[in-house]
């Protein structure tokens, strides 16, 4: 390569990574599009204040928090600026992850230059270097493997923990190859340590970059010559890692502590070794074919109810990998990259493989995230190669002229495919609808019925939930949710059957008790609905509608005092909710009944602050200023509630 810089690599130094960033942009720009979905947006966005905010009392929960079974502080604080932006407009959410996605292209834009520039030993020129690279980068930025990380709110770890991971890698590789004299050395190494640090804070899924670091210490660094076993003369490699190590084991720890204390860790009574070996060798080459053809992706590759580990395709699986394996250790001597390429692979999948299996997934679209950062990294340096053999005249000009059609090709071929698979996250049915076409899905049928359920589409939705239990007979989920669907029929007699069939098969399950206790007490059993009130409390006492419900039990007995404790703690549970304004007629409605006439004023106005045409807040509100003697204000809460009631508009409400 010559010593100065021609004009076109200068340009190249802003026009390539440009080009990235603005492919990666257009390819993802549906996402903008795109509202929240059922797939745990709901429950991490929707109907979870606490994150909203960057405020001391939010950033307390988002340090300590493990909801969802993920400890993701760093996460919560982007989607708490997020929520300070945008407020619940998924638009800025989607944007978000987007200018995040962007700026890891162009990350692994320069990791990808670094690594070929390391692994090559002549280069062309260095313009070929830099669009290799940015081939490379654009191979992994627009990927359609990667729309579940960038087109799905909840999976912003995925971008956040990445964006941090490759920032780690270019600082250890701007470490490695300085100089021993370099006075700012360490100081890449340090650096390097601290965004460590902080993708494992937004994501624990790169756990094993000090794996990675000494695979790059081997090839292509070489840091690490010769035989196994004279690696470890070179001392400073492996002691430098050890602050790396303790890191992964602090924050790894607290990640699983996670995954237990909310119950998603599948335990080795549950899922046995066998089974968990066959899950992780059945990943290994399903991103691969998935990366070669990526036709036919889902949100959900659910895991089998019934997991047979002897099955053909995970035995293929797994005989495919020890091929691979034995067959790049064999060719290490000649082709060392494929070898590392393997191992970094395998290194930083194995951690969602399902050895520490959570999630009813088999495998995952997000997974592929860090994983195969390799794979793109290899059609870089493919087109290298090819740039190569041209320069030195070892094929023809119609073959390179061959190859770059077909770069072209790919791009756009995978550019369209990410285009369509984006628009399948536009909102919760065309997801499910995607899920169900890819295969079967309990979980897909159960989520999609709920949709259906919001739109009132009552017999679509039981004929899903019905589905759902035939491709799972003990999925309890699809039993309490077919309860509600046929209870909200006038089927009430048979929702009850479901409910106790849903606490036959699992008895902890606390939204039964709750569903159950509701259809018991439109029944008139107030005495046993007000036990499985209680009992749903007892699994889980954060459940706001549980407490409410078990409020309107207690006060339709007289026991107002129990009440009213039952609709703060709901408040106090539910601050923003859909249904406060109705908590808080509750409450206003009980300490009314036991003669607690101010705190029952103040709660029906904060009713009616929520929902000003509250008709019921109205009347109750006008009934205790009433009996306070404050006539002419009674009056006119009377007259407004006479109105809505009537459908009658007030006279300033059309212009």
């Amino acid at each position: 390569m010559q010593n100065h810089t021609s004009l076109p690599a200068r340009a190249g130094n802003w026009l390539i990574p440009l080009a990235v960033a603005l492919v990666t942009l257009v390819a993802f720009l549906p996402a903008l599009q795109n509202g929240f979905v059922n797939w745990d947006d709901d429950k991490n966005l929707l109907e979870n204040p606490y994150y909203r905010g960057l405020g001391w009392h939010q950033l307390r929960w988002m340090f300590t928090t493990f909801h969802m079974s993920l400890y993701r502080p760093l996460t919560w604080m982007t989607l708490g600026l997020d929520y300070l932006l945008w407020g619940m407009n998924p638009f800025g959410y989607h944007l978000t992850s987007l200018i995040l996605h962007a700026v890891n292209a162009l990350l692994f834009y320069y990791t990808t230059l670094r690594l070929l520039s390391l692994a090559f030993s002549h280069i062309p020129s260095e313009i070929a270097l830099k669009v290799a690279a940015g081939f490379g980068a654009v191979m992994f930025a627009i990927h359609p493997l990667r729309v579940e990380a960038v087109a799905w709110a909840s999976a912003r770890s995925e971008l956040l923990s990445g964006l941090f991971f490759l920032g780690a890698i270019l600082c250890y590789l701007r470490y490695s190859t300085a100089s021993e004299t370099n006075p700012t050395r360490l100081w890449w190494l340090m650096a390097c340590l601290i965004i460590y640090g902080l993708s494992l804070l937004s994501k624990a899924v790169g756990i094993t970059l000090p794996v990675l670091l000494l695979v790059f210490d081997v090839y292509p660094l070489r840091r690490l010559r010769g035989a196994p076993a004279k690696w470890f003369v070179s001392q400073r490699v492996w002691w430098e890692k050890l602050p790396f190590v303790l890191l992964a084991v602090g924050v790894g720890s607290v990640a699983l502590l996670a995954k237990e204390q909310m119950g998603a860790m599948r335990s080795f009574g549950q899922y046995d070794v066998v089974p968990r070996l066959a899950q992780s060798l059945f990943g290994i080459p399903f991103y691969l074919w998935k990366t070669v053809l990526p036709l036919k992706l889902s949100p959900l590759y659910e895991l089998p109810a019934q997991f047979n580990p002897w099955n053909w395709s995970y035995l293929l699986s797994g005989a495919l990998v020890l091929v691979v394996s034995m067959s790049l250790f064999l060719l290490r001597r000649r082709w060392p990259a494929g070898l590392a390429l393997w191992i970094s692979y395998i290194v930083i999948l194995a951690p969602v493989a399902g050895i520490a299996q959570s999630g009813p997934q088999i495998t995952a679209d997000r997974y592929s995230y860090l994983s195969c950062l390799g794979w793109a990294i290899l059609a870089g340096a493919g087109l290298l190669h090819c740039w190569q053999l041209w320069v030195g005249r070892y094929i023809r000009r119609s073959t390179v002229l061959l190859a770059g059609g077909l770069t072209v090709l790919i791009t756009v071929g995978l550019g369209a495919l990410t285009w369509e698979q984006v628009r399948v996250w536009h909102d919760s049915e065309s997801l499910w609808g995607q899920a169900l076409y890819v295969g079967p899905s309990k979980i897909a049928h159960n989520n999609l019925a709920n949709v259906l359920v919001g739109r009132g589409q009552l017999d679509r939705a039981i004929d899903h939930y019905r589905e759902a239990l035939r491709v799972d007979p003990d999925y309890v989920p699809a039993y309490n949710n077919l309860g509600l669907a046929l209870a909200a029929r006038g089927e009430l007699e048979t929702a009850i059957e479901y409910y106790r069939q849903a606490l036959r098969i699992y008895p902890a399950y606390a939204e039964a008790h709750t569903n159950l206790a509701t259809a018991l007490l439109n029944r008139g059993e107030l005495e046993t609905a007000i036990d499985h009130y209680r009992n749903a409390l007892q699994l889980n006492p954060a459940d706001a509608n549980a407490h409410n419900n078990l409020g309107l039990a207690l006060a339709s007995q007289g026991e107002f005092q129990g009440a009213v404790r039952h609709f703060r703690r709901a408040l106090e549970l539910s601050p923003t909710g859909s249904q406060t304004h109705l908590i808080y007629f509750n409450l206003g409605t009980a300490l009314s009944k036991d003669g607690r006439l101010e705190e029952a004023i103040d709660h029906f106005r904060q009713a009616l602050r929520i929902w000003p045409e509250f008709a019921e807040a109205h009347e109750s509100l006008g009934r205790a200023l009433a009996r306070q003697g404050k006539g002419e204000e009674a009056t006119k809460h009377y007259s407004k509630a006479r109105i809505l009631r009537s459908g009658v508009k007030g006279s300033g409400s059309e212009r």
